[in-house]
């Protein structure tokens, strides 16, 4: 039994200093680059997206974004346009969020990002 919560503990405090060292942000951005192409993004700009995200953003705000983007009973799961895409934004409520996501993809798709 002990053995047992050494290991978890080690399992814990490894997890914990990637998170601060930096080593868990390709997998942060390669799960964030996923959600946009599932979302419709082209996979050149959901990349370039997805980069600046998670250099901008932190795990919470990045966890809200997919929180608030995720469809609500009767919204449609895919193949939407314009209109659902301001309506779900308006949920998120974290105006910088906002902003790193529509500057994002405002640069990336004219390929500054």
């Amino acid at each position: 039994m002990r053995k047992l919560l050494v290991a978890l503990l080690l399992i814990v405090a490894l997890a914990a200093g990637a998170l601060f060292t930096g080593l868990a942000d390709p997998v942060v951005e390669w799960q964030v680059k996923g959600a946009l192409v599932e979302a419709g993004v082209g996979e050149r700009r959901a990349e370039c997206m997805a980069s600046r995200m998670v250099d901008r953003l932190t795990i919470g705000q990045l966890w809200n974004l997919r929180q608030a983007m995720a469809p609500l009973e009767g919204e449609p799961e895919e193949g939407y346009g314009l209109g659902e895409l301001v309506k779900r934004l308006r949920r998120v409520e974290d105006g910088e969020v906002v902003a790193v996501l529509t500057t994002s993809a405002g640069l990336c798709a004219i390929g500054l990002g």
